[in-house]
């Protein structure tokens, strides 16, 4: 699966060519795939954007270290906001198993929180750390 944003922009391009612009995403995101289909495994998710923030911030080109994660499943209701975060912690580094992931954004929701309007909001810009 593609991001929303990519799969609206891929939308214009003819089927063929978007099914090997899939193939070519699943390959070059290896990290950002993982945490998408564990969450998807495990949630059963309603919605799911899961976006690289990575080149925002000083590490090589390509990296993918740096995730911001909107999920709305049916398995949060009656979970605190707390409870949330730590099963999806807990879905991405078992899903990851020594893959490093610096930073991780999560927006947890049930489908009755969740208006489809909602968009992530992007991330500062990085100042490179050490309050810089």
């Amino acid at each position: 699966m593609l991001s929303r944003v990519r799969s609206r922009w891929y939308g214009l391009i003819s089927k063929p060519f978007q099914l090997q612009v899939l193939t070519m995403a699943t390959n070059q995101n290896p990290i950002e795939n993982a945490i998408r289909a564990g969450l998807t495994k495990e949630l059963s998710p309603v919605h799911l954007d899961v976006v690289n923030e990575s080149y925002m911030h000083n590490v090589p080109k390509g990296s993918e270290t740096h995730f911001k994660v909107l999920v709305v499943s049916q398995q949060f209701e009656g979970l605190p906001l707390i409870k949330r975060h730590r099963l999806v912690n807990e879905i991405v580094k078992t899903q990851l198993a020594g893959d490093f992931v610096h930073a991780l954004s999560i927006v947890a929701k049930t489908p009755l929180q969740w208006d489809e309007s909602y968009k992530l909001e992007p991330s500062p810009n990085c100042k490179g750390g050490f309050g810089k």
